[in-house]
């Protein structure tokens, strides 16, 4: 898979906009597809059967990595694949159910690759290496914590709400094995995206000699924006209370009068 070797080998600032532009640009597209058009049965169970590897591919790959973006890069493989849920369900729900979940997504990635940033300036590229952060720099620990969480699903965080909607949305038209195949990998997901906050309270040989130059690092960068970082991350926890309602105010003319899709008629 290419996915993981071009966020590693990028840019921070690059590896976002990767992460980000794509699947937001896709969504739409394949958004009007549902909205102003429709597909027949066979086209929905390739969709279905996309979602699932997608899920399942972007789990399990997470687990083997030892380096902090690239399970970022997997995670994102497999939040395209809860994201591709909403749009094969070819509901009104359904859409909105994807626009809630780009929305949220985009949120956590940026925060997410905002602290990674940080942290490379501090040295910081292997997971081990996150052994120290709990104690040389708390504030990082906590908003990488909060972020990985929300990416892990976690209820109150937005992850949840996010995949909850998805997975309504996926009951709702009547694929019942898509839901719990969702279920699942969220489990599995939950256990590679909890590495990384679990990791900054170990303490092994490695992580405590390398505390030195993180500390060091530290020191010298008191000017580092960590405030606006802890205000990103918490915004993550506030997200699932605004979301919905404002996402879906922004455009009702397209989420609330047309519906396509298969079973379902269309209202022009």
């Amino acid at each position: 898979m290419w996915a993981p070797d071009i966020y590693e080998g990028s840019p921070t600032p690059v590896t976002a906009f990767l992460s980000i532009a794509p699947k937001i640009s896709i969504s739409a597209n394949i958004s009007r597809v549902s909205i102003y058009g429709s597909y027949g049965a066979t086209l929905q169970q390739i969709f279905f059967f996309c979602s699932i590897a997608s899920m399942i591919l972007g789990a399990l790959a997470a687990m083997a990595q030892t380096k902090v973006k690239r399970p970022l890069a997997h995670s994102s493989i497999g939040h395209v694949g809860y994201i591709r849920t909403g749009f094969s369900c070819g509901t009104i729900e359904g859409i909105q159910s994807l626009l809630i979940g780009i929305f949220i997504y985009a949120s956590m990635t940026i925060d997410a690759f905002a602290i990674v940033s940080a942290l490379r300036q501090t040295r910081v590229k292997y997971i081990a290496d996150l052994g120290a952060l709990a104690k040389t720099n708390p504030i990082s620990a906590i908003t990488f914590s909060i972020t990985m969480f929300s990416y892990a699903g976690i209820p109150p965080l937005a992850g949840f709400c996010s995949k909850f909607y998805l997975f309504f949305a996926a009951l709702g038209c009547g694929a019942y094995f898509l839901a719990p195949v969702g279920v699942v990998t969220s489990v599995i997901g939950r256990w590679a995206a909890g590495r990384l906050p679990r990791v900054n309270r170990v303490e092994s040989d490695t992580s405590t000699v390398y505390s030195i130059s993180l500390y060091e690092s530290t020191i010298t960068t008191r000017d580092e924006p960590w405030f606006g970082e802890l205000k990103l991350a918490l915004g993550v926890i506030g997200l699932p209370v605004t979301a919905r309602d404002r996402i879906l105010r922004c455009s009702p003319p397209v989420v609330g009068t047309t519906r396509a899709g298969p079973g379902l008629d269309s209202e022009r």
